[in-house]
């Protein structure tokens, strides 16, 4: 569990999801890069409705904590390891809602802040169940460093984002890329899904992603949220 300040109030919340629901290439630069990313099913398709997999709650660690690259992947012998960053706005939802329109849906908003969607490749391109597990491993979801009030974001479509890695800027770019707008992702996603209070959605990453290791300070800051900083471990390292 991440515990964050919420903006403008006296205030902590506990962020505590049943569900993390996270989208692929949702920006045309982040598409446009598969091929350095290498990951099985990242083509430079154009999708025609979100990609959509899942977080498990555990990747969850607030500002400030370190990113853990676990040791067993050692165990592996992959010739080339690589664990990435992935700059994202996330969605907290505030109100239950199944079936909701995309003209309603930020309605059903809490707030915004900034999650960084930790990426194995390795386990990600490998697995014959897909993306799961390589996004699922612990720490593997910086969240932070405050939650911003649905009603504090004027349009959640216009947002700066960036990320750097040791200071110097990788990603660049504005949440009016994404392909698919947030009232359309929660449309999406209510239709399979029921959202409830406290769920997260991770909305996709801009082009720019790219590996981390030991030692590493990666920090992802979006226009009226702030800035979240997370140093990176390999636990081997230790």
């Amino acid at each position: 569990m991440v515990v964050l300040p919420v903006s403008g109030k006296s205030q902590t919340y506990e962020v505590r999801p049943s569900k993390i629901i996270a989208l692929g290439l949702n920006y045309r630069s982040h598409i446009a890069e598969s091929h350095s990313v290498k990951v099985s099913g990242f083509t430079e398709e154009i999708p025609k409705e979100p990609i959509l997999f899942p977080k498990t709650p555990n990747v969850l660690t607030g500002p400030g904590d370190p990113i853990v690259i676990p040791a067993f992947l050692l165990d592996y012998g992959f010739e080339d390891l690589r664990t990435d960053y992935e700059a994202e706005l996330a969605v907290i939802i505030g109100k239950e809602c199944k079936n909701v329109k995309a003209e309603e849906a930020l309605d059903y908003v809490f707030g915004y802040t900034c999650i960084n969607d930790v990426s194995q490749r390795n386990i990600q391109s490998g697995d014959r169940s897909g993306w799961f597990r390589g996004k699922s491993l612990d720490t593997f979801g910086p969240i932070g460093p405050r939650i911003v009030l649905r009603e504090e974001v004027d349009n959640p479509q216009s947002l700066h984002l960036q990320c750097r890695l040791n200071g110097k800027t990788v990603q660049d770019a504005s949440t009016s890329q994404m392909i698919f707008s947030i009232a359309s992702q929660i449309e999406f996603i209510s239709k399979n899904f029921t959202l409830l209070p406290g769920d997260i959605i991770a909305t996709g990453t801009p082009g720019g992603v790219g590996r981390i290791r030991h030692g590493d300070v990666v920090e992802v800051e979006i226009e009226k949220i702030g800035v979240l900083s997370n140093p990176v471990v390999e636990e081997w390292m230790r």
